[in-house]
């Protein structure tokens, strides 16, 4: 009784454990990226427009022009890409969905010997096939796995993508603006806020894929920083050419 027990407890810790997160749903990538951009970008516009030595304003103004115009650009982008994406999934579906229809013999032996391929006995492979066969939805969501490597019934969207998208650029922009919104009169505590939610955003990347939030925050701490000091260098160089 012992053992049944153990066991039981095993296959419960297995079952609560063994769960995956989802990667296909079309809203982590746009909003890592979205966040990371907006805040990497719109600091380095705003301290290469600093480095020409204009007026707090000036900058202030900068920014808030970046942070629109890069949400909408972002978002526009997602949009598209993302549904231009699934177009072309959709239309490799229709063709196999029609090749399940024409040639469903052709298709039933095409996934036995797929099967075969991967070790299963050729008897059972062309049972398995038969059998997965029955029903033309199931063989097409089975034909786009093996062949297509896609689930039909989990494709992503191109309106969580460009949602998502705006939304994390928009926040990650606005970092760098927040410190003269809130009445700061000079750059570094709006390079200070960026580089602390750069950091930030790294470390909170690492806890969603299971890496080091330590090397992800500094990592992306040093990319953000090297951007800005040398857009700043830039900016720099441009005022004393331009006031020249």
């Amino acid at each position: 009784m012992s053992i049944i027990e153990t066991d039981a407890v095993l296959h419960e810790a297995h079952r609560d454990n063994h769960t995956h997160r989802d990667v296909n749903g079309g809203w982590l990538r746009p909003a890592v990226f979205g966040a990371m951009d907006g805040l990497v970008s719109n600091l380095a516009l705003m301290t290469g427009v600093a480095g020409g030595s204009v007026s707090q304003q000036t900058i202030v103004i900068t920014g808030l022009a970046g942070l629109a115009a890069g949400a909408f650009s972002m978002a526009a982008g997602e949009y598209t890409s993302v549904a231009s994406q699934r177009e072309l999934v959709e239309a490799e579906l229709d063709v196999e969905r029609r090749e399940l229809r024409k040639h469903p013999n052709d298709e039933e032996r095409e996934l036995a010997e797929l099967y075969e391929s991967r070790g299963v006995e050729p008897e059972l492979a062309r049972e398995v096939a038969r059998q997965l066969s029955r029903d033309p939805e199931q063989a097409l969501e089975i034909h786009a796995r093996e062949e297509l490597g896609i689930d039909p019934g989990d494709l992503p969207s191109p309106l969580v993508a460009a949602v998502s998208s705006f939304g994390a650029f928009a926040l990650g922009a606005l970092l760098p603006v927040l410190p003269y919104l809130l009445g700061a009169s000079a750059l570094w505590p709006a390079v200070l806020l960026a580089l602390v939610g750069l950091f930030a955003c790294g470390a909170v990347v690492a806890r969603v894929t299971a890496r080091s939030w330590l090397y992800s925050g500094l990592r992306q701490l040093a990319l953000g920083g090297a951007a800005a000091a040398l857009t700043y260098g830039l900016g720099t160089l441009f005022g004393v050419a331009v006031g020249s």
